[in-house]
C-alpha cells in the first residue's frame, strides 16, 4: 500500500505541475480559503484511483471535506490533493500532495510529495521514514535558541487570541521562524531535519495525517500544547525533533 500511495501522490503531483502557472479557475470556499481547478482535478484522480484499487476503503478528502464511506470503514484514506492552495494560486512554488492511510484509528502509511522539487517523503508505521527512498531522521538541535522553527497562520487568525503572543515569543526564543504556507511540507521538513520544530492552530486531519507519521517514524515528537497525545481530528499541535519539545511547550503554554 505504501508503493500505491507514493505512485498515486506522484501522479497527482504531476497533474498539479502541468497546471501550475497557467490561468486556472480559482474560487473561494470561505472568506479567505481558496480552491482551484487543480485541487479538484487532483482530488478526482486520487479518489477514483483509490476506489478502483481499494473499493472497500473509506476516503476523507480535503475538497469534499467529509468522509465518503465506501466499505466497512476500518481503513480510511485521508488526502489533501493540494496543500498550499494559496501559494499555488499565486504562482509561489511551495505546495504538495499528501496522502495517509488510517487503519483502525492508527495512521499506518503517510506520503507527502512536492512536485516542484520532485521530493517524495514517505513513512510506514514501525518501518521508518524516507525522502526519495533514503532514510531520514529529525535534527540533533537541542536548544530552542539554536532552532529554526516553522508555523502557519490559521484562516481565522483574528479569532486566535494567543497566536500573536506565541509567534512573537517564538521569534524571540529561537534562531528564526519561517512561514511557508503548507503544513504538510512543514511537517515533512521537521521529519528530515530542515526545521527543528513546528506549531500551528486551525489545522485539518488531511493537513497533518501523513506528517504526523513521518515525524514519529523519523524519531521526532508530536503533542498538544499541554504535552498530551494528539488526535489528528483535534488541532492544534506541536511537532519537534524531541530535543526542544519541552522548551517549545513552555512557550505555547
Amino acid at each position: 500500500m505504501l508503493n500505491f500511495a507514493m505512485e498515486t501522490a506522484r501522479e497527482a503531483g504531476n497533474i498539479l505541475l502541468e497546471k501550475f502557472g497557467r490561468n486556472i479557475g480559482v474560487h473561494k470556499k470561505g472568506e479567505i480559503n481558496l480552491v482551484t481547478e487543480a485541487d479538484l482535478a487532483s482530488e478526482k484522480f486520487i479518489v477514483e484511483k483509490i476506489k478502483t484499487h481499494y473499493p472497500r476503503h473509506s476516503i476523507l478528502a480535503e475538497e469534499s471535506g467529509k468522509a465518503v464511506e465506501i466499505g466497512d470503514g476500518s481503513s480510511k484514506w485521508i488526502i489533501d490533493p493540494l496543500d498550499g492552495t494559496t501559494n499555488y494560486a499565486h504562482g509561489y512554488p511551495c505546495f504538495c500532495v499528501t496522502i495517509a492511510l488510517e487503519h483502525e484509528g492508527k495512521i499506518v502509511i503517510g506520503v507527502t510529495y512536492d512536485p516542484t522539487r520532485d521530493e517524495m517523503f514517505s513513512a510506514e508505521k514501525e518501518r521508518g521514514a524516507s525522502l526519495n527512498n533514503k532514510r531520514i531522521e529529525v535534527s540533533e538541535t537541542d536548544k530552542l535558541l539554536d532552532s529554526l522553527l516553522v508555523t502557519g497562520f490559521p484562516y481565522d487568525i483574528s479569532k486566535r487570541t494567543d497566536f500573536a503572543r506565541h509567534f512573537t515569543e517564538m521569534l524571540l526564543a529561537s534562531r528564526a521562524v519561517r512561514r511557508d504556507g503548507s503544513a504538510a511540507i512543514d511537517l515533512a521538513y521537521v521529519a528530515c531535519g530542515r526545521f527543528d520544530g513546528f506549531w500551528e492552530e486551525g489545522l485539518n486531519p488531511w493537513d497533518i495525517a501523513a506528517g504526523v507519521l513521518l515525524i514519529k517514524e523519523a524519531g521526532g515528537k508530536i503533542s498538544y500544547y499541554d504535552g498530551s497525545e494528539i488526535d489528528i481530528y483535534r488541532p492544534p499541535l506541536c511537532a519537534t525533533n524531541g530535543k526542544i519539545h519541552g522548551e517549545m511547550l513552555s512557550v505555547l503554554s
